[in-house]
């Protein structure tokens, strides 16, 4: 099932590509035609490929994993952070980091250094530090909250990244190719395809283009999340009615072995009622 059409892609402009000079020969699959000086990018492969992309990225969704988008560029931070945060995905939309996936354990310990700060304002140490030291520990959780804020809650490498301009976020793209990371990408046709596992042909500088992947992939997302969800319910239905059909044996059990003893009790009474009537005609014989 198609997740969009092709009049869609083609109202966000995302068939634009860069001028004609500054094309990526990698890309050659991917190009249409060129018009006044302008490559067009082929907007059914667009289409399949991103359809493709929503796929896998539902299953690492609906399998519990992470998945770290990062987009950097002024045009496409803010539809990041504004589209993922909906999923509860970690994302990067300010400066990245070398070493952020590489040198993971040193990030861990700036997150911890994070908590600890936010421990110092509720714990009331915060107030009884000088005046200095209050702002220079304030100035730091800033910064550390713009860098690194999104991803405090990542306890574990991602099983999946999706990059916005591959060419602008080389670093990240090296780092998750070294760690074989997944790697879902919108790529234009000034980029290099080969290193991207999923790449999606289209404008990555345009706000609509990037917004309507976004939506895609988002949505993707959440219908794993909720078929997720799902399975989890069952499951816990499931071991419930295991859990209750033993105790109904027990009590069966119970109930069978109780009318079992009455039985016994009864049959009991009637032999003692037949030694007391043998008893009776003895003594009447005897009389």
């Amino acid at each position: 099932m198609s997740r969009t059409n092709f009049n869609e892609l083609l109202e966000a402009g995302v068939h634009f590509g860069h001028l004609k000079r500054k094309w990526n020969p990698a890309m050659a699959p991917y190009i249409f035609m060129e018009r006044n000086g302008i490559h067009i990018i082929d907007l059914q492969k667009t289409e399949a490929k991103l359809n493709e992309a929503c796929n896998a990225i539902k299953q690492i969704a609906k399998s519990g994993r992470k998945i770290l988008f990062v987009a950097t560029k002024k045009q496409a931070k803010d539809i990041v952070a504004e589209k993922v945060q909906a999923t509860q995905m970690p994302f990067v939309t300010e400066r990245w980091m070398g070493g952020m996936l590489t040198n993971f354990p040193t990030i861990r310990r700036a997150v911890k250094k994070m908590a600890t700060i936010d421990k110092m304002t509720t714990d009331g140490t915060f107030d009884n530090l000088a005046k200095r030291e209050k702002l220079q520990i304030t100035r730091q959780k800033t910064k550390l909250d713009k860098m690194l804020g999104s991803i405090a809650d990542m306890t574990r490498l991602p099983a999946a990244m999706f990059v916005v301009d591959v060419s602008k976020e080389h670093i990240a793209v090296r780092e998750a190719k070294r760690l074989n990371i997944p790697l879902f990408a919108i790529v234009d046709t000034n980029s290099d395809p080969s290193p991207v596992d999923f790449p999606i042909p289209a404008n990555d500088d345009a706000s609509k283009s990037i917004s309507l992947i976004l939506d895609k992939i988002t949505e993707a997302i959440n219908e794993g999340l909720a078929e997720r969800k799902l399975e989890k319910e069952k499951e816990g239905g499931a071991k419930e009615s295991k859990k209750g059909g033993p105790k109904k044996g027990k009590a069966d059990a119970k109930k069978t072995s109780a009318r079992k003893s009455d039985e016994d009790l009864d049959e009991e009474e009637d032999i003692e009622v037949s030694e007391e009537a043998d008893v009776n005609v003895d003594d009447e014989t005897i009389e």
